[in-house]
């Protein structure tokens, strides 16, 4: 802002020469009448007190104006800006604030990993086979969900090979996937469980294992069940690698009555199908019994514009008799 400092100036007097022109006193009078009536013409900006550097100026022009009319020539200082001792003409860029408008949606602070904003929608996603780490993350966030509210639902959202790997290779126990399956059982919230990709072996059994009613998939999804597969062992003696086919075993029978328990199915009947890698899309996994509806956008429209059995009969001539 532009600001007028007004500066006490030395009146000029007329010499001896240019007396003659102004004879008198009343006509010294006149003259300084319309010098003041052209100075009080001049616009003169009303002063800011909370303006520091104004502030100082006009303190510097009342106590010695002769530091302003005495500018140095060649000063590498902007105008007036010397008479600070140290000059600042504004704060450093750490020091302003970032305007509103510069962009509203910049986070203020580091925004958290996937899983922890996830898991503040209730969502817990298992997108990896089921390793140690993975089962220690999942049954975390299950009892941390039903701590923080006993009565909401969880959503469990599930794209995993299980314990084994696309190839068929072991990765990890048959016992991690019971571990996620047994923190399941043991929560008192309503669980949702989501099938978008694969849900093969033991994450099958996860899929199946949600509340009833709320088991779903997406369209193009893939459910596998399989027996448990034996671990590489290679350098084991004989009688080590009998006891893991036992173990193995044992588990293959926990999983099929599992599996029978949650689908519906007799337990002959899973484990007819299970005697081989038993592939089911979304339909033949809604019919086996492992999830109760398919997700897919508008299948609420479409199926609120299927007619009624009755309005098929009467839009074909059929008509009903009673009695029968």
């Amino acid at each position: 802002m532009a600001t007028y400092v007004r500066l006490p100036m030395a009146t000029s007097m007329p010499t001896s020469s240019s007396s003659s022109q102004l004879p008198g006193r009343r006509n010294l009078r006149t003259f300084c009448a319309m010098n003041a009536r052209n100075q009080a013409k001049i616009p003169m900006p009303p002063l800011n007190p909370k303006d520091p550097f104004l502030s100082k100026l006009a303190s510097v022009a009342a106590s010695s104006p002769e530091t302003l009319l005495n500018r140095p020539v060649n000063s590498e200082l902007p105008p007036y800006m010397d008479i600070f001792e140290s000059p600042r003409l504004m704060a450093t860029p750490a020091q302003v604030e970032r305007s509103v408008s510069y962009n509203e949606h910049r986070p203020r602070k580091p925004p958290p990993d996937l899983p922890s904003l996830l898991l503040h929608g209730r969502i817990v996603y298992v997108g990896m086979p089921l390793v140690p780490a993975v089962t220690e993350l999942v049954v975390a966030e299950l009892m941390y969900l039903q701590y923080m509210d006993p009565k909401e639902p969880i959503f469990i959202y599930i794209n995993s090979t299980g314990t084994t790997r696309d190839d068929g290779e072991t990765v990890g126990m048959e016992t991690e996937g019971f571990a996620i399956y047994d923190a399941m059982m043991q929560l008192q919230n309503e669980i949702h469980t989501v099938a978008v990709g694969a849900a093969i072996g033991q994450a099958c059994l996860l899929l199946a294992a949600g509340s009833k009613g709320k088991r779903f998939m997406m369209p193009h999804a893939k459910a596998m069940i399989q027996q448990p597969r034996v671990p590489s062992s290679g350098l084991m003696p004989a009688s080590d690698v009998l006891i893991r086919a036992q173990e193995v075993i044992t588990n293959r029978d926990t999983l099929v009555k599992l599996l029978a328990k949650h689908t519906g199915n007799s337990v002959e009947t899973v484990a007819s199908a299970m005697r081989r890698p038993y592939y089911m899309d979304s339909t033949r996994a809604k019919e086996f019994g492992v999830i109760d509806r398919i997700l897919w956008r508008g299948q609420e429209k479409v199926m609120s514009d299927v007619a009624t059995p009755e309005e098929w009969d009467k839009g074909s001539g059929i008509k009903v008799v009673d009695g029968f």
